[in-house]
């Protein structure tokens, strides 16, 4: 058998045992101690010929396979009355063997996938705050939260204001029109209550409406200020 072989090739006497055993075509199961012993032991000899220090743990193995090789050549004993079934001295190690493999499988496994991860390259974070869309900036005073609340208690009023019966009439009010009509508004008087912009009830008309008061003061098409915490919001020409 050529023994051409180092020590630092296995990763310890496990995967020199499992070497031997694959060279010998052997079955893990079915270890033939006593080949695989003489096996080891020749190479751990012609390791120490060549003047390489062998590790405590090859020589821990080796004696463990002289013994369990002994074992295995004293003649079994019987008892005519009972016959006791004895353990297999092999049993133990190749537990530890199919274990180790298994172990060695799922490491060549992972470092496959180590390899192929390797191939992947990820670009950096980059800084999206220059793409960020500013807030809308309504006043120094005043707060788009503050603006909501005064919506509320407009829209509160109104539903205590509303009439038993009303005609409910099909108009489609957008955005862009009630933007017209505040900038008309605005260009005829200046100033005027924030609250003087919803001359109607309906629903659309009032959605419509404090929308297009939000992007004209985005867009600083106008300004809106209450001097006081508890002043009328006035809305008027930026």
């Amino acid at each position: 058998m050529n023994l051409d072989i180092r020590i630092s090739e296995f990763e310890g006497p496990l995967d020199l045992l499992l070497h031997l055993i694959k060279e010998s075509k052997m079955d893990i199961l079915e270890i033939e101690i006593e080949k695989i012993t003489e096996q080891y032991l020749t190479y751990i000899e012609s390791q120490e010929k060549l003047n390489l220090e062998v590790a405590s743990e090859y020589l821990v193995l080796a004696s463990e396979l002289i013994e369990m090789k002994s074992r295995m050549l004293l003649p079994k004993s019987s008892n005519d009355l009972e016959i006791v079934e004895e353990e297999d001295p092999r049993d133990e190690l190749i537990g530890r063997l199919l274990e180790y493999q298994a172990y060695k499988e799922i490491t060549k496994a992972l470092k496959e996938k180590e390899e192929d991860r390797q191939q992947f390259y990820t670009k950096a974070p980059e800084n999206f705050s220059q793409f960020r869309e500013e807030e809308a900036s309504l006043s120094s005073d005043v707060s788009l939260d503050d603006l909501v609340e005064a919506f509320k208690k407009y829209l509160q009023r109104k539903r205590e204001m509303k009439p038993l019966k009303t005609k409910v009439t099909v108009n489609e009010i957008s955005v862009s029109s009630r933007r017209c009509d505040i900038k008309r508004i605005l260009g005829e008087k200046r100033r005027v209550s924030f609250f003087e912009l919803f001359p109607e009830v309906s629903k659309e008309y009032i959605v419509a409406t404090f929308l297009a008061v939000l992007e004209m003061a985005k867009s600083k098409e106008l300004k809106i200020v209450q001097k006081d915490t508890f002043d009328d919001i006035v809305c008027e020409v930026a």
